[in-house]
């Protein structure tokens, strides 16, 4: 039981640090952006069939604060109340997790779209 628990806080610890949620903020350049960028974009751009059936582009810092024609998927400050954390962290119903029809995110990833949110959405 001991051994159990010592290994969640390790395992939790890992993460936490990985996902930079020591005092340095994260921004969007730096930590969000390649996320994305490898994961979302080539579906949620201009072209891509995401962006044609939600209207949502992730491929700059304006267009994912600019949100769908349904509203704002990052809320600035709350991680859970925004649509892109529970599209990613599987807290939506599943049909709808993203990234659609791909292996979920690393937990790492998630934490630090997470931390982003909930540290204010920071673009730089």
């Amino acid at each position: 039981m001991k051994r159990a628990m010592l290994f969640t806080l390790s395992v939790v610890a890992v993460a936490t640090l990985q996902a930079g949620c020591s005092n340095k903020p994260l921004t969007y350049q730096t930590n969000i952006k390649p996320i994305l960028d490898t994961n979302c974009v080539s579906c949620h751009s201009a072209e891509g069939e995401g962006y044609k059936k939600s209207g949502l582009r992730l491929d700059s810092y304006a267009a994912i604060m600019k949100g769908t024609q349904f509203g704002a998927v990052v809320v600035p400050g709350s991680s859970v109340s925004s649509t892109l954390y529970r599209l990613v962290s599987g807290k939506a119903d599943p049909s709808i997790r993203m990234p659609h029809g791909k292996a979920a995110l690393p937990e790492a990833d998630i934490t630090a779209i997470a931390t982003w949110i909930d540290q204010g959405a920071k673009n730089q």
